[in-house]
């Protein structure tokens, strides 16, 4: 296995901060509704956890060092966890396990449903992000893989609806989206590492 201590950092990150959280919650530092905290924390968690994940590409071209790519599906898994957290804060603590109550939600709050679309796509693209899948669809794994950033689309559609009236914190994730988008343009993905290589040979 190739990079075997950064494999391990990323797998203590991962684990480091949802075990903060629950003995924040636990020494009720997390104050009056700590189950919604947990919940928000988590998905903010899994859109990070995202956005990093679709930065390792461009990183790669970039510096030309190939741990970047060995590592991103681990970080697009964690991303899944997150959101998968995320949804089980939301049934345990909002929902109390009531299923009749989701019915209500989601005519109350359509932006339940946009977040549960997001949800497919990535459970799709971690089912089949291992190599097994990438041989049996081919061309078509690219193609799937790809609707990573419909995925984002979803996330920050849901974030903005949650959070209308303080759009800053939203406003970060969305240029940090915004830019990665940007990378995968074909022009400015071949451009942009030759001028950043030249830059740090002429420095």
């Amino acid at each position: 296995m190739r990079y075997p201590w950064l494999r391990l950092a990323i797998f203590a990150v991962g684990c480091l901060f949802p075990g903060w959280w629950l003995y924040e919650a636990a020494m009720n530092l997390l104050g009056p509704d700590p189950g919604k905290i947990l919940m928000d924390r988590l998905g903010l968690g899994a859109l990070t956890f995202l956005l990093v994940t679709l930065s390792m590409t461009p990183l790669q071209k970039i510096t030309g060092w190939a741990g970047w790519v060995v590592i991103r599906r681990q970080l697009g898994l964690w991303a899944f966890a997150y959101i998968v957290m995320h949804m089980l804060a939301y049934l345990f603590f909002i929902l109390g396990l009531d299923w009749g109550q989701l019915a209500v939600e989601l005519r109350k709050r359509p932006y339940i449903i946009v977040g549960t679309l997001g949800f497919i796509g990535l459970l799709a693209l971690a089912v089949t992000s291992n190599r097994y899948s990438q041989r049996r669809l081919g061309a078509r794994w690219k193609r799937l893989h790809r609707s990573v950033y419909v995925i984002l689309g979803l996330g920050l559609l849901h974030y903005l609806w949650i959070v209308r009236s303080d759009l800053r914190e939203w406003a970060i994730y969305a240029c940090v989206g915004a830019l990665l988008m940007v990378l995968r343009v074909p022009v400015v993905s071949r451009v942009l590492p030759r001028v950043v290589r030249g830059r740090g040979r002429g420095g």
